[in-house]
């Protein structure tokens, strides 16, 4: 859904630059089966259509929240908290 979106704002505006930020899923974090897949199939949009991607990995985020502020069940919120600085 998120690429369909993205390529119908590319088709809307062909002139504007284009920043999107994608979370890359791992396993320790994972609640679904097929997120890895989600997110192999849409790396082709993104390259197709955006012009700066940030990509962030999601067991990276876990590994600072667990490691060094000392959480010891990290879940989506406490990420999230920890993108926002």
């Amino acid at each position: 859904m998120g690429t369909l979106l993205i390529s119908k704002i590319r088709e809307e505006y062909p002139d504007r630059m284009m920043l999107t930020f994608s979370v890359f899923p791992s396993p320790k974090v994972s609640d679904t089966v097929v997120e890895p897949y989600n997110a192999t199939l849409s790396v082709h949009q993104l390259v197709e259509n955006v012009d700066e991607c940030m990509v962030l990995d999601n067991e990276a985020l876990y590994d600072i929240c667990f490691r060094t502020l000392k959480l010891s069940t990290p879940s989506c919120k406490h990420q999230l908290l920890l993108l926002k600085f």
